[in-house]
């Protein structure tokens, strides 16, 4: 086991985009950072670019829709580090951009839900016991705007064209794990939030959006590392809460 006074981050997704540079942040802010991807080659070159900075950067394989690899990272973590103070649940898939409800495939939606919401819950599930065993937790799920019920049901949104009926049933979801996780671990110093990090350059949000994965980071930072009496069970964007 290596024995570290430092915090334990646990990244998914974290091999591009917006989870690699939030795995670069809190590496800067002194965390011992574990990437996370479902390809491990893949997670290695995103670890050895932070290394390459003198970050202190690990790598796993994780596919956050499987059970069994799930809890095979988390139980990785534990034997390594002996605990896990951060979780950023940032693995997301968008694959029904073009596609109506009343013509979603139930597949479809089966594999987004399984990406977006259920590995979430099972990964924090699995991290919640070695968080209580050092009395410290932050979870953090990466949501979108376009999950809020708020939003979905104002004609006037500016995403009312939106579709991606099951991304957007996804990140509801997800929005409910986050208020039940929170409620249920009230009392234990592990805080659990939402955040929408905007509309981002990435693989997923295409050349032509506004935020930069930089920007887009420093959200789920901030939540990541708040102090003891910081909110939990609420949503964020741009540090300030947003409507479900």
């Amino acid at each position: 086991m290596t024995t570290t006074d430092k915090r334990v981050a646990l990244v998914t997704g974290a091999n591009r985009g917006i989870g690699f540079e939030i795995s670069r942040q809190l590496a800067i802010e002194d965390f011992a950072v574990v990437l996370s991807a479902r390809d491990e080659k893949e997670a290695t070159k995103a670890q050895h670019l932070l290394l390459e900075q003198g970050l202190d950067a690990h790598a796993t394989l994780l596919d956050v829709t499987d059970a069994v690899s799930i809890q095979a990272g988390v139980s990785r973590i534990e034997d390594t580090f002996g605990r896990l103070d951060v979780l950023i649940n940032n693995a997301g898939i968008l694959i029904d951009g073009e596609i109506q409800i009343a013509e979603l495939g139930l597949a479809l939606l089966q594999n987004t839900l399984e990406t977006n919401a259920f590995g979430p819950l099972l990964l924090s599930q699995a991290a919640v016991p070695l968080m209580k065993k050092n009395r410290y937790g932050r979870i953090v799920n990466m949501s979108s705007t376009l999950g809020a019920l708020t939003d979905i049901a104002n004609p006037d949104s500016a995403h009312a064209e939106v579709q991606a009926p099951a991304y957007r049933m996804s990140k509801t979801l997800l929005n409910a794990v986050t208020v039940l996780l929170a409620m249920d671990l009230r009392g234990t110093n592990i805080l659990v939030n939402s955040v929408c990090p905007g509309w981002v350059r990435t693989d997923m949000g295409g050349p032509q959006a506004p935020v930069s994965p930089e920007e887009a980071a420093s959200g789920p930072v901030w939540l990541a590392t708040l102090p003891d009496d910081g909110p939990t069970g609420g949503f964020f964007r741009d540090k300030h809460p947003i409507p479900w």
